[in-house]
């Protein structure tokens, strides 16, 4: 990393310098960890419960109510996330029971 450039203000810097700046402190995209949410591991709220039992809102109150989710369920005041993998095994043991 060029030491000039990071003395540097940045509204003095090119474009190609602010390029060089953030390519340095972002990581490159393929370093990046990040957790892919469209493959299903959380859902949010109850119209992401409802949408991944495929049911409605009222549906999906009422089955985490009934207490089978508890253990999948988090949930602070009004927000509600959900471990989809954990609720969607949940609900199948307590359909083969």
């Amino acid at each position: 990393m060029n030491q000039e450039l990071l003395k540097k203000y940045f509204f003095q810097m090119t474009g190609e310098e602010i390029i060089e700046l953030f390519s340095y402190i972002i990581p490159k995209q393929e370093q990046l960890e990040v957790k892919d949410f469209t493959t299903g591991k959380y859902v949010y709220g109850l119209s992401g419960l409802a949408k991944l039992l495929g049911v409605g809102k009222t549906k999906a109150q009422q089955i985490k109510n009934s207490g089978i989710l508890d253990k999948a369920i988090i949930q602070n005041g009004r927000k509600i996330i959900v471990d989809a993998e954990l609720a969607l095994k949940l609900l199948n043991e307590k359909k083969l029971k």
